[in-house]
C-alpha cells in the first residue's frame, strides 16, 4: 500500500518518495517492520492466550524437562502470520502474481493450522484436526498454486543460454530475448541445469501439454504437503522450527534476488524470472517474523507456535521454492525437515516390519522425530548393539546444533548452483 502512495508522491516530485522504487529499501523496511511487529505484539498475544487458558497439553514421553512445558501458551503462530502479512501489504506491489500466491499460502495454511490448534485446545481433542482434512487442505493449496503457475500468463521466464568456448567451457551466459511460459526448473549438480517437467511425459504425444500440466500439479502438491508436514514435525523443541525456518528464509531470499536480477542470474547460470524481486520483500518479512518470534520462543519458551505456525512456515517455504524454480534444492536446503520426516517414516516402517517378522517391534531411534532421540535416555538400534550409551543432550544444545547444520545446508544449497 505504501508502495502505491509513494509512487504517486514521486510523480508529484515529493522529495525522497522515489526511494520506494528500490527493492533493497522496501526489503529492509519489511524486515524492520516484521521484527518490530513480532516483538511488540508478541507479549500482548501471549497474555491474551494465557487469559483464554490456551496452554500446551503434554504427553508423558519420559523426556527430561518435559513437564515444565505444560501450560505454555500455544497458537503463537498468529504472531508470525501477522508479522508477515502487515509488512508485505505495506511494502510490496500487490499486483504481483507471485506475491499474491505467497499471501494466499500464508492465510490458507494459517487457517488450517489454527483449526487444528483450536480443536486440540478448546475441544480438548489431542488428535486435533483429522488427518484427512489436513491433507485435503494441503492438496487444495498445491492444486491452486500448480494451476496458477502453469496457466497464468504473468508467470514467465527468460531461459539461460550458455555460450561455449572452443574447449567446450562456458564463456558467458545470455538470456533468451523473449519471456516465455515454461515448465522448466533448476536442477543441481548438472552442467545443463535446466530440467523440463515435460520431458517426463514426452511419450504422451499429442496429449503432452495436458500430461505436463498433470505431472507438474502433482509434484507441486507433493512438495507443499511434504515440506509443511516436515516443518510440523520439526516443531518439537523451543526455537527449533522458527530458527531453522529463518535460516531457510535467508537462503530463499538470496535465491529470489539472484533469480530476479539479470546480471546475478547470468553469473550463477540460472534462469531469469521477471517479477520475482517482490518475493525478496516477502522473504525479508518472513525472516523478521521468525526471528522476532524467537524472542519469545527461544529456550525456555514463553509461547509455542503450534500448527498455526509450523504448517504455515513449511507451506511458505515450499511454495516460495517452487515459484523461483528451485524446488529440487529443497532436500538440501530443508535437510533438517527431511531428516525429521525420514526418522518418523523409518521408525514406523522398521517397527511394523520387526513386529510382523519377529513378533516384537524394534526401534532404530530411541524416539522420533529425530530431535527427541537425543533427549531420551537409553539405547536403541546400533547404539544398543554396540552397548554404547548416549548421554542426554540438553534441549538448548540440540537446537543450536540443528541451527548450525541448517546454516551449513543453506550455504551448500547456494554453492550447488556453481558446482557442476
Amino acid at each position: 500500500m505504501l508502495y502505491y502512495l509513494f509512487t504517486y508522491l514521486d510523480q508529484l516530485d515529493f522529495p525522497g518518495a522515489g526511494v520506494f522504487k528500490y527493492i533493497s529499501f522496501r526489503s529492509g523496511l519489511a524486515l524492520i517492520l516484521s521484527l518490530f511487529i513480532s516483538t511488540a505484539i508478541g507479549s500482548r498475544i501471549i497474555d491474551w492466550l494465557r487469559k483464554l487458558q490456551i496452554g500446551e497439553t503434554v504427553r508423558n514421553l519420559g523426556i527430561e524437562g518435559q513437564n515444565s512445558k505444560k501450560g505454555t501458551p500455544t497458537m503463537g503462530g498468529l504472531i508470525i502470520i501477522i508479522a508477515i502479512l502487515i509488512p508485505v501489504l505495506l511494502c510490496a506491489r500487490l499486483d504481483n502474481i507471485y506475491l499474491i500466491l505467497m499471501l494466499v499460502t500464508t492465510v490458507w495454511l494459517g487457517i488450517i493450522g489454527f483449526a487444528d490448534d483450536y480443536i486440540k485446545v478448546f475441544r480438548k481433542n489431542k488428535e486435533g484436526l483429522q488427518g484427512r482434512f489436513k491433507i485435503i487442505g494441503q492438496v487444495g493449496l498445491g492444486l491452486i498454486v500448480g494451476v496458477i503457475l502453469f496457466a497464468s500468463p504473468d508467470v514467465v521466464i527468460r531461459e539461460n543460454i550458455e555460450v561455449l568456448n572452443k574447449d567446450n567451457t562456458v564463456e558467458s551466459v545470455n538470456f533468451h530475448p523473449n519471456e516465455t511460459k515454461s515448465t522448466k526448473t533448476t536442477i543441481p549438480f548438472l552442467k545443463n541445469n535446466n530440467f523440463d517437467y515435460a520431458s517426463l511425459v514426452s511419450w504422451t504425444g499429442k496429449y503432452k501439454r495436458e500430461a505436463t500440466w498433470l505431472i507438474f500439479v502433482l509434484i507441486v502438491i507433493f512438495i507443499v504437503t511434504a515440506v509443511s508436514n516436515g516443518a510440523n514435525l520439526t516443531d518439537g523443541l523451543d526455537g527449533l522450527a522458527a530458527g531453522s525456518s529463518a535460516i531457510i528464509g535467508v537462503a530463499l531470499g538470496i535465491l529470489a534476488y539472484m533469480s530476479s536480477h539479470a546480471e546475478f542470474a547470468s553469473f550463477l547460470n540460472i534462469m531469469f524470472i521477471p517479477g520475482a524481486e517482490e518475493l525478496v520483500i516477502f522473504a525479508a518479512a518472513f525472516i523478521g517474523a521468525t526471528i522476532g518470534f524467537l524472542w519469545y520462543n527461544s529456550y525456555p519458551a514463553q509461547v509455542f507456535m503450534g500448527d498455526t505456525g509450523s504448517l504455515t512456515l513449511g507451506g511458505i517455504i515450499a511454495v516460495f521454492a517452487i515459484i523461483i524454480r528451485k524446488e529440487l534444492l529443497i532436500p538440501i536446503l530443508c535437510g533438517i525437515f527431511l531428516a525429521e520426516s525420514l526418522s518418523v517414516i523409518v521408525q514406523v516402517f522398521y517397527f511394523k516390519y520387526t513386529k510382523r517378522r519377529y513378533g516384537e517391534g524394534k526401534r532404530i531411534f530411541k524416539m522420533t522425530p529425530l530431535h527427541h532421540h537425543f533427549q531420551k535416555a537409553g539405547n536403541a538400534g546400533i547404539s544398543a548393539i554396540i552397548q554404547k550409551p548416549y548421554n542426554i543432550v540438553p534441549e538448548s544444545k540440540i537446537v543450536v546444533r540443528f541451527w548450525l547444520i541448517g546454516i551449513i545446508l543453506a550455504a551448500i544449497t547456494i554453492v550447488t548452483l556453481k558446482i557442476r
